[in-house]
């Protein structure tokens, strides 16, 4: 049985840490229905912590029907079989428009059966560890999405990291993670090929321009993957090509198109438009824009802005399913262009 000690360190009030101590233990059947917890005393005791922190603590556990008080007796683990809300921990690396959408079809599929705890790594190896050591075993399921730079060492890092939570518990979203073994789940998208059959889409379109301009930051996490199968597809259809990192005037030339690969209203999109517009260049004709990842706010951005972009809709739903199916699976979103006035 894993023994508890109070993490002084933690943000996370001593009570809170026992109540999720034993919740976790008891959720996993570790501890038994009908049997006794220590009394609050010994406890109390043991942990070097004051009575009334343990007492709060249980009182916790009680209201949340996970235990029984007994009069003189103590408190003992009550009757589980009544149906609980499953406690689900989302870490993404951040919050965006199209991480939103995520959010909300994952947590519209799963319904009122489950509390769901969301927290942002930002693409820290170190949070990432923290998030882990602070909830591990407290949560039925884990939802990461495993962005984090791509160098060797914090590679091993992760891998390990994520190999802690047990395969039962784990889904990786938005980005599959091959070197990582288990039977986890995985909900996510291509980063190295399936900006190709993104740009298949709108083939017949990108025939009409001159050339194909693609503009991402350095710093562009998956930027060299997609860059490399957008390069292969104009070599394969025989479309001239040019990479920029940055927007500058004399990129911006009529009867050519833009697809830039970070996300939407960022620096680029609005100097690229800014350029346009003093050259009296009309977007969606005269030039095309093309941005990378879905959002609501396309629909209105130009008078609609296209984009390829994986189904974020989708992965949030699939997501859920997996979860209430209890049945993990390595699944890939559909990629596709959605048309609209900027090309």
């Amino acid at each position: 049985m894993k023994r508890f000690s109070v993490n002084y360190e933690s943000r996370i009030p001593v009570y809170k840490q026992l109540v999720d101590h034993y919740e976790a233990m008891i959720r996993s059947d570790v501890y038994k229905e009908g049997q006794a917890l220590p009394s609050m005393n010994e406890l109390a005791k043991n942990l070097d912590i004051s009575k009334e922190t343990v007492k709060k603590a249980y009182s916790v556990l009680r209201d949340k029907g996970y235990v029984e008080a007994k009069q003189g007796k103590g408190f003992y683990v009550a009757p589980q079989n009544q149906e609980r809300k499953l406690l689900v921990m989302v870490l993404f690396d951040k919050l965006s428009t199209y991480k939103q959408v995520l959010f909300d079809s994952f947590t519209e599929e799963m319904g009122n059966g489950a509390e769901i705890t969301i927290r942002l790594h930002n693409q820290s190896i170190d949070l990432l560890e923290y998030y882990i050591n602070e909830s591990l075993d407290n949560y039925d399921y884990y939802v990461i999405t495993p962005h984090f730079p791509l160098d060797d060492k914090t590679q091993k890092r992760v891998l390990k990291l994520l190999g802690r939570i047990p395969n039962r518990k784990l889904i990786l979203v938005d980005r599959y993670l091959e070197a990582l073994p288990g039977n986890f789940g995985a909900v996510y998208q291509d980063f190295e090929n399936d900006i190709y059959e993104g740009l298949d889409y709108g083939l017949d379109r990108l025939k009409t321009y001159s050339r194909l301009n693609v503009i991402t930051l350095p710093s562009s996490l998956y930027g060299t993957y997609i860059q490399k199968a957008v390069a292969r597809f104009c070599n394969d259809h025989d479309i001239p090509a040019e990479f920029h990192s940055t927007v500058t005037p004399e990129i911006i030339r009529k009867n050519e198109v833009y697809l830039i690969l970070n996300s939407q209203l960022n620096s680029e999109l609005i100097e690229l438009v800014r350029r346009a517009r003093e050259l009296n260049f009309e977007i969606g004709s005269e030039i095309g824009i093309i941005s990378y990842n879905e959002s609501p706010t396309n629909e209105i951005i130009l008078n609609g802005l296209t984009t390829v972009s994986t189904d974020f809709q989708q992965m949030g739903i699939l997501t859920a399913r997996m979860i209430h199916d209890k049945a993990m699976r390595k699944v890939k979103c559909d990629f596709h262009m959605i048309r609209r006035h900027t090309f």
